[in-house]
């Protein structure tokens, strides 16, 4: 087994080596797979690895992880099964024991708390860093190692943004801020998040427009085609939200629930929305409608609950790969309309449809 964990001080150097030793054991007779999330982060940094690998002279393509979908479930390893690939990189979609695809050697790049590690894949994770950077900003250092990244480092802000706003200080951020400016950058993130919380889920556009775009303001502009269904995607995101966010909160001790239904992924933008207002609780969106079979949440905490200790102690007993996996204070998942019902009434809202 070959597993890398940079310390809490890893800096671009480390996560430079590391892909460096793992695409060693790629082929550049056959393309390349990225396997990335459908979010600002991992799109951004899909479109990082995708341009760096292309100008290095490998053959790239991306495989986006969507709506119901997970990485290291039973079904992609099916999809996986016969593929045939140089090399795989996995970013953006957490860290877990076992093979995505076995016979691929493979690179995991990840923010995220892992709940194991792959077998036989070189794993770049930032999780024991503080603070933690995320999967763009990890896909940025290590890409180093294939040639310059400077014209990148939108990218890797977008990707920041996207996940932590732009609170840290991190010295690529503050480079990415001076040139490209805060505005666009924070412009651009909310239309490359749009498609993936619309009721289609298409992000096919918002990934164009990061592997066309040389800044932000491409994004936005219309100077490309694909920015107006990513302007169409968030209005109807925005309409949704205004209409889950009339919906109050019950709250049972620590726990803060606001139900709705929607067919945009809008849960992770409820709970963020009452984080604020419901101060040193552990507020749970819950949306019944995002999907048929299954009942999607987002929990988010301003206090100091450990989200993930918090899943894991009221796990309910149906409960699979989707459920509580993330940050301490930001995770979430989804449930059988059956194992929802019991995990409510563990929390005291047995009253709850």
């Amino acid at each position: 087994m070959i597993t890398h964990v940079p310390p809490p001080d890893t800096k671009e150097l480390a996560a430079k080596a590391l892909f460096a030793e793992g695409i060693e054991r790629f082929s550049k007779e056959k393309p390349i797979l990225v396997m990335g999330h459908f979010d600002a982060d991992g799109l951004s940094a899909t479109a990082i690895f995708l341009r760096s690998l292309a100008r290095a002279g490998w053959q790239a393509e991306p495989r986006i992880v969507g709506r119901g979908e997970n990485a290291w479930s039973d079904a992609m390893r099916a999809e996986m099964k016969d593929a045939d690939y140089g090399g795989l990189i996995v970013t953006d979609l957490g860290t877990s024991s076992g093979s995505i695809a076995p016979h691929i050697p493979t690179i995991v790049v990840d923010h995220h708390v892992p709940t194991g590690f792959p077998d036989e894949a070189v794993t770049i994770s930032g999780a024991a860093s503080d603070p933690i950077p995320t999967s763009s900003l990890l896909a940025l250092r290590a890409c180093a190692a294939l040639g310059d990244t400077d014209d990148l480092l939108w990218l890797a802000a977008i990707g920041l943004i996207g996940d932590l706003a732009d609170k840290d200080p991190w010295p690529e951020l503050e480079a990415a801020r001076a040139r490209y400016g805060i505005t666009a950058l924070r412009n651009a993130v909310s239309l490359i998040n749009a498609p993936r919380r619309a009721s289609a889920a298409d992000t096919r556009p918002a990934l164009a427009l990061l592997m066309k775009g040389e800044g932000p303001k491409d994004v936005t502009s219309g100077k490309f085609p694909e920015t107006q269904a990513l302007l169409a995607a968030k209005a109807e995101v925005n309409e949704e939200l205004d209409r889950a966010k009339r919906v109050g909160p019950k709250v049972v001790g620590d726990v803060a629930l606001v139900q709705f239904a929607s067919p945009c992924q809008i849960h992770p933008l409820v709970a963020q929305s009452w984080r604020g207002r419901l101060k040193n609780k552990i507020v749970i969106a819950a949306n019944t409608a995002y999907s048929p079979d299954r009942i999607h949440f987002a929990a988010r905490t301003s206090g100091a609950h450990d989200l993930l200790e918090f899943f894991a102690q009221n796990r309910p007993p149906g409960a699979d790969e989707q459920y509580g996996r993330g940050h301490r204070q930001a995770s979430g998942g989804a449930l059988k309309p059956a194992d929802w019902r019991i995990f409510l009434e563990k929390l005291g809202f047995g009253d709850q449809p």
